[in-house]
């Protein structure tokens, strides 16, 4: 197991530590991660695969705070407010429970990719928190616990506790709540002698019109192709998973891209319709499309929102950042390989 593919730390309760500073990447999930069967838990209907990014990093200190009355959160320089605020509140309420302390908490969070536009800034944003509080509050927890922990926060936050490629567990959907929580956690999977890379198109860098949450509620609610799509990603799980140990980059690519098409015809037979795809999206997939057929082992996947990721082998990154730069209509576009997971740095971010 590469050390890419699982970071082995054990935060330790120690006597006067009150702070904490940890940095985490974001993931994009090959096999996707749509639709929770418990909203509270955050528990998935399916399992799902991602690979996490040597990309876009999370950084987050948190500080407790004996005399305050409240917690204080910023994100990016500026005091986070809404919904936002509310989530990462919720979230220290949690960690507070479980280590048995009231101590509020000034956390800052500086994030360098863009939120809410579908580009995984909520994985890299709580396995950071989760790593720092629970380190700040005292609580010793393995990375399987680290990786429970960062799911109550946002689910794919659950596989970006480790680096390279990582599966996350739906859990067992019959267990009693304690027990299914406990069942739903993220492990890092072994893989071949594979060099890939992920090429970002940002063709819209903007928060989305329909969070993921309110898409996926949607979706599992009202889509008569949900159900199906669920059952074939199962089946693309498994495929996936070998694909991966023999190294076969174009089965890996192919799982991915039908898995990916198949979550969006989900949203797009919503009622009524997500549809998040827009004229620079398909203008990417038509390029990829394109570079398929000169020859170039390409393969699109996309999350909730409309930019998109494009698998290929390391060495013609560079080629297809071009095709796709060309198509993404003065878009943004970023190379990224399998990176670390979450991690406790110093206050200096080191």
């Amino acid at each position: 197991m590469s050390d890419q593919q699982t970071t082995l730390f054990r935060p330790r309760q120690r006597p006067g530590v009150n702070s904490a500073t940890a940095v985490a990447q974001p993931n994009i999930a090959l096999i996707k991660y749509w639709g929770k069967r418990d909203e509270r838990l955050f528990l998935p209907w399916t399992s799902s695969l991602s690979m996490t990014l040597d990309i876009f990093p999370t950084t987050t200190r948190v500080h407790l705070d004996a005399e305050a009355t409240d917690d204080e959160v910023t994100f990016n320089g500026v005091p986070a407010e809404g919904e936002e605020r509310r989530r990462i509140a919720g979230f220290l309420d949690l960690v507070r429970h479980r280590a048995g302390l009231t101590y509020r908490a000034v956390v800052d969070t500086r994030n360098t990719v863009p939120t809410g536009a579908g580009l995984a800034s909520s994985a890299g944003g709580f396995a950071a928190l989760a790593v720092a509080a629970s380190t700040a509050y005292g609580l010793d927890l393995d990375p399987t616990g680290l990786s429970r922990l960062a799911r109550r926060g946002s689910g794919s936050a659950s596989r970006s506790i480790f680096g390279g490629f990582a599966v996350w567990n739906a859990g067992t959907h019959t267990a009693p709540p304690a027990e299914a929580d406990l069942s739903s956690y993220a492990e890092p999977i072994p893989a071949g002698d594979l060099d890939p890379a992920l090429v970002v198109a940002v063709v819209n860098a903007g928060p989305k019109e329909v969070s993921s949450r309110a898409a996926m509620r949607r979706t599992v609610e009202t889509s008569p192709l949900f159900e199906p799509w669920a059952a074939s990603s199962r089946d693309d799980l498994t495929e996936m998973r070998a694909a991966l140990l023999r190294a076969d980059l174009d089965a890996v690519g192919e799982i991915a891209e039908r898995n990916s098409l198949g979550m969006h015809a989900t949203m797009l037979s919503a009622r009524p319709a997500v549809r998040y795809l827009s004229p620079a999206s398909v203008a990417v997939l038509d390029a990829v499309l394109g570079l398929r057929r000169d020859g170039t082992a390409a393969y699109a996947t996309m999350d909730a929102g409309p930019n998109v990721k494009v698998l290929c082998r390391r060495a013609d990154a560079d080629r297809v950042a071009e095709a796709v730069r060309a198509a993404a209509a003065g878009g943004t576009v970023h190379i990224a390989g399998p990176g670390p997971g979450a991690r406790l740095v110093d206050e200096d971010g080191r």
